[in-house]
């Protein structure tokens, strides 16, 4: 059963999967970079200075002790965020189709294939016609 096991993780396809994984996660990271330090800003710059993540709707006020600090938390719908994570979608989305496009067109289209000559007994039918004249 180990040795098994073992070919099975040893296979090529389970180690290009968990690199891809790895992968995934880190251009994760750079894509949410991306798309909150460098995107958001240009968006909320020419939507009138909008941070869209300080965006809610306060659904119970935080309740403040006597000395300040704060005893229940507020209480918020915090949509900012979301529109936040919907511009990311969009933003990955056409990143996405923009690489698959272009991969799409490195391909070299299929090979046509050749075009059907004689067949083996049709050439040896022309030598012996040609061998009897």
């Amino acid at each position: 059963m180990f040795k098994e096991f073992k070919n099975f993780i040893m296979t090529g396809n389970v180690i290009d999967l968990a690199v891809a994984v790895i992968l995934a996660g880190a251009v994760g990271l750079v894509v949410n970079g991306f798309v909150s330090d460098v995107m958001m800003p240009i968006i909320g710059h020419f939507a009138g200075g909008v941070n869209f993540a300080d965006m809610k709707h306060i659904l119970s006020p935080a309740v403040l002790a006597a000395d300040g600090a704060v005893t229940t938390p507020e209480n918020a719908i915090m949509y900012g965020k979301w529109i936040n994570t919907i511009i990311n979608l969009i933003i990955v989305g056409f990143v996405l189709f923009m690489i698959v496009k272009a991969y799409n067109k490195t391909k070299t289209p299929p090979e046509a294939p050749a075009p059907a000559g004689p067949s083996d007994n049709d050439l040896l039918a022309e030598i012996r016609d040609l061998l009897k004249k």
